[in-house]
């Protein structure tokens, strides 16, 4: 067998289980709320930029509109952000948070205490970690 076809050799798949496993960990701390993980970081977007655009927020995330725009239809039905076409450019649409997307901050602001005790890692086995992960993704 060529061994470079080995699952215990490929560098993929314990990030693909440990990815897998932390969004598992994330859904009772947000099904409360009704949200899901990407819903949660979409969430992370407009706090932190209030206004966005759809395509500026698919940059960020690492996500296509074919994934974006059904959940962002949903996070509108919920009110927690407005669509609405760009007045200068109407192929542009502008996400905006609403009130009862700000009040979530508040509400969710325990999430990431919970999910940190949920790690076995050290803080600077957490941090090299981090740094590594954002170098790769910065290759792609």
């Amino acid at each position: 067998m060529n061994p470079l076809l080995k699952l215990d050799n490929q560098l993929c798949f314990p990030l693909y289980a440990c990815a897998k496993e932390i969004v598992r960990r994330y859904t009772p701390l947000l099904e409360p709320f009704g949200m899901t993980y990407t819903q949660y970081i979409a969430m992370m977007v407009m706090w932190e930029y209030r206004e966005i655009t759809v395509r500026d927020m698919g940059k960020l995330l690492y996500l296509d509109s074919g994934t974006l725009t059904p959940m962002l239809k949903k996070m509108e039905r919920n009110g927690w952000l407005s669509r609405a076409r760009s007045a200068e450019d109407e192929r542009v649409v502008v996400l905006t948070i609403t009130e009862a997307g700000e009040a979530l901050h508040d509400k969710l602001s325990e999430v990431p205490t919970k999910m940190s005790q949920c790690l076995t890692l050290e803080n600077d086995e957490a941090m090299q970690l981090y740094t590594l992960l954002r170098k790769m993704i910065k290759t792609f």
